[in-house]
């Protein structure tokens, strides 16, 4: 049967550009599923490149014509806090809704609104903040930058917690100035349709935020490919990351890409071992498994490999499996049985690549909808798909290491590089072994947490660019250098005649 339907979710969802809703240019729309039935409970809008023209038209005039880029930094951080106080009052909605339409316990929903209302605040008081730079040649010349807004933003998000990281992309895009044009993901629409009233209870003028729904080959693809979207952020898969990038080379977009990872959590003999296996069962398992930062991959020293083993499988046993309602449950259904079925293939891989420890497939109590029980694979052997491949669920591959070199060469040993965790209680082994690792972040003794001021973002197929703190600011920021002549400047006088060796500028310095 499936869940009560929370209050407040339309039977329709329409697309949002130039201030109003709006159906679909050609009024297709499509199913919006529940992940514990994978039956249909609302529909939304299908955007395409029409609709994509209109809310990237509805952007341009509000950036070419608007207030919103020439504000005072204090009146948009005005706006944005009025922004951020207005998802804090829904906390209890928004857990309800995102928890009902992406699968995520309610328990770990509940935190979802407050996280990004501080992504607001943050962002916020950080462009009151701001100081850029003015370089002096005293009597000469004065250089300062000057920072502006790019323009308009694609932005493109993922369905794991999808308001946390639309939120993620707006507080820094709008602190900036530019206006926006939002494609959620098409698995988890629902609750990006509550930022409409979000912006307007806000004051955001019209036109600054717009929201197109739709499939990525087609709305997305029309986003990324538009003239006039000067930048695009895309949270993603590197297969589809790789197509963003080379249909945005055309127009020389500005690209953002953050494409996921296989994130290896190193535990050395001498960690705390209790702590690092709370960290890395959480790590792996935390969001149904659905993070790109989870620590899927457990290299483990061989003196403690066995005990650690052993230890794993029987905590990963205990873990409670149920509805997404239920406040129990830690883990809960799938997306949507797209994602259900990779991750269910992955596991069958995983049966004939290495030994199933625990695990492996449905719940015996959850005959319907996109649940696994959390499975735990040993003595996975590094040329194994499931220690190569992101998986993105309650999966994890358990390998033993020897020595600190070889446990380096384990975590680089794959094709991605975002997150990596290092476990030990040796001050410069931990420093060494993660300045060794190929990732764009290491946590030392310690899970993903996060502080905004840091960059975030990975190396080789993990991304493109960082964001967080002032990067996400320069990302969404022209910084034009400006040069201000204070006195006579000497200039080579082309076609004269009787000129000596320093006018041709080879007798004095630059600065």
């Amino acid at each position: 049967m499936m869940a009560t339907k929370p209050a407040g979710i339309p039977d329709g969802i329409q697309h949002y550009y130039g201030g109003a809703l709006h159906d679909s240019v050609s009024g297709d729309v499509f199913d919006v599923l529940e992940p514990t039935t994978n039956e249909p409970y609302v529909t939304a809008a299908a955007g395409d490149k029409a609709d994509i023209d209109r809310a990237v038209a509805a952007a341009k005039h509000a950036f070419d014509h608007g207030p919103w880029p020439r504000m005072l930094p204090r009146e948009r951080a005005t706006i944005l806090y009025r922004i951020a106080d207005e998802v804090a009052k829904i906390n209890d909605e928004l857990a309800a809704v995102e928890s009902y339409d992406s699968g995520l316990p309610i328990r770990q929903a509940k935190g979802q609104a407050n996280r990004a209302a501080e992504n607001f605040r943050f962002f916020a008081d950080l462009i009151v903040a701001q100081v850029d730079q003015a370089f002096k040649m005293p009597g000469r010349q004065i250089n300062y930058v000057n920072r502006k807004p790019l323009g308009v933003a694609g932005l493109i998000t993922p369905w794991n917690t999808p308001f946390m990281q639309e939120s993620w992309k707006l507080a820094p895009a709008l602190a900036s100035g530019c206006t926006v044009v939002l494609k959620p993901a098409e698995f988890t629409p629902v609750s990006a349709n509550l930022w409409v009233d979000i912006m307007e209870r806000a004051g955001v003028p019209d036109g600054v935020f717009n929201i197109v729904y739709g499939y990525g080959a087609t709305a997305g693809d029309a986003l990324v490919k538009h003239p006039d979207a000067t930048l695009i952020s895309f949270t993603g898969s590197l297969a589809t990351g790789k197509t963003v990038y080379a249909n945005g080379a055309s127009n020389m977009k500005h690209l953002s890409l953050e494409l996921g990872g296989k994130s290896p959590a190193i535990i050395f003999d001498d960690a705390d071992f209790d702590k690092a296996l709370d960290s890395t069962l959480f790590g792996v398992f935390s969001l149904n498994g659905e993070r790109c930062t989870a620590s899927s991959r457990i290299l483990v020293q061989r003196t403690i490999y066995d005990r650690f083993v052993a230890a794993y499988a029987e905590r990963a046993e205990k873990i409670v499996v149920g509805p997404p309602s239920d406040p129990v449950t830690e883990i809960a259904a799938l997306v949507h049985p797209e994602h259900y079925d990779k991750v269910t293939s992955y596991i069958e891989i995983g049966k004939q690549e290495a030994r199933l420890v625990t695990g492996g497939g449905r719940p015996s109590h959850l005959p319907v909808g996109n649940y696994v029980e959390p499975t735990v694979f040993a003595d996975v052997a590094p040329d194994a798909r499931i220690f190569q491949e992101e998986i993105f669920g309650p999966v994890v591959a358990i390998t033993p290491f020897d020595t600190e070199d070889e446990a380096i060469a384990l975590a680089n040993d794959v094709e991605y590089g975002l997150a990596a965790y290092v476990w030990t209680s040796d001050v410069a082994r931990a420093h060494n072994v993660a300045g060794a690792i190929e990732s764009g972040m290491v946590w030392i003794n310690s899970h993903n947490v996060r502080d905004l001021r840091t960059p975030f973002g990975g190396v080789k197929g993990s991304g493109l660019g960082h964001e967080g703190g002032y990067r996400s600011l320069d990302f969404y920021s022209v910084q034009q250098s400006i040069h201000v002549t204070l006195g006579d400047v000497h200039t080579t006088r082309f076609g004269a005649t009787g000129y000596s060796e320093n006018d041709l500028g080879l007798g004095g310095p630059s600065a």
